[in-house]
């Protein structure tokens, strides 16, 4: 009797099957066998069926299955952006951004914001050439005075920078770049006919580009860049006296239904690792991590 882990507790599951095709004869001369991916959509006591990616279910007989197992489902689209990709997509945040590359890497700076991400070095490959550090602390030495290397946990970037003397930039944990498709995360913003006074004032760049600012009042608060269908959060703040109402779920709502309208598909923020009510929020929001990065400094 074929043995494998299949069986009805995987109709709904991504399964992968081997199975004998009738009729047919394999290289060796036995039967031809052949592999199918995708979702069971059904188990019966004599068949089964698969729903390939693109093309008609597939009926099975249980007799031809000569092997299968559950698989875990494919990563969505968004997903597979590389973190390189994602932190690059990222750079929109900042209308004013300075960005300029050496090698593989990215220097960036602001020079309306403090913000890290605004003010580093993206390193999460190799540079691909000699005294990349160096020319990074040469950089920043006409710009903020301090240089900052965003780098992935354990990497050989990571480990390089750590070579030449540097640690970490702060006592901050890691932080979290989340993400979500933009329908799930509206299905669980509240509706934006709240009858709260929230305005939204946009300003467009170049491109298809635009950034965002919603605002209640003095209450909250929060900035969006939309660019090629992505959109990214950052500030999204509540007054301390008007917190616990649901404000920044608002903000947040207001500037994801601009987004939409624009075409957005792909929403994205970053998080320290250690705000646990901030983590609780957006995963609340269908938000999922996509990678962690830290940021080192010279000692």
């Amino acid at each position: 009797m074929t043995e494998h882990m299949l069986g009805p507790h995987v109709v709904g599951r991504r399964i992968v099957v081997r199975r004998v095709v009738r009729g047919e004869t394999g290289p060796s001369g036995g039967p031809a066998l052949t592999d199918l991916l995708g979702i069971c959509t059904a188990w019966s006591a004599t068949t089964c069926v698969v729903q390939p990616e693109s093309g008609a279910p597939v009926e099975i007989a249980l007799a031809d299955i000569v092997s299968g197992k559950p698989v875990p489902p494919r990563p969505s689209v968004r997903h597979r952006a590389s973190p390189v990709e994602a932190q690059t997509r990222s750079t929109a945040m900042w209308a004013d951004l300075e960005t300029e590359p050496v090698g593989a890497w990215l220097l960036r700076h602001s020079a309306t914001s403090r913000a890290r991400r605004a003010n580093s070095v993206l390193a999460f490959e190799p540079s691909g050439i000699d005294d990349d550090d160096e020319r990074v602390v040469a950089w920043y030495a006409g710009r903020t005075g301090r240089p900052i290397a965003a780098v992935l946990p354990e990497s050989p970037e990571d480990a390089l920078f750590r070579g030449h003397g540097w640690g970490p930039e702060s006592g901050d944990a890691d932080t979290v770049f989340q993400m979500v498709g933009v329908a799930r995360a509206r299905r669980a913003l509240p509706p934006t006919d709240s009858g709260l006074d929230i305005v939204v004032e946009v300003s467009d760049g170049p491109g298809d580009s635009a950034h965002a600012v919603a605002r209640i009042g003095d209450r909250a608060s929060g900035i969006a860049a939309f660019d090629r269908d992505w959109i990214g959060f950052r500030s999204i703040e509540v007054a301390p006296e008007h917190r616990r109402q649901g404000l920044g779920r608002h903000v947040m709502a207001a500037l994801l239904e601009w987004g939409a309208e624009r075409g957005a598909t792909t929403a994205y923020l970053q998080v320290l690792g250690d705000n646990e009510p901030a983590l609780a929020l957006y995963e609340g929001l269908g938000f999922t991590e996509h990678h962690r990065y830290r940021y080192l400094a010279p000692a």
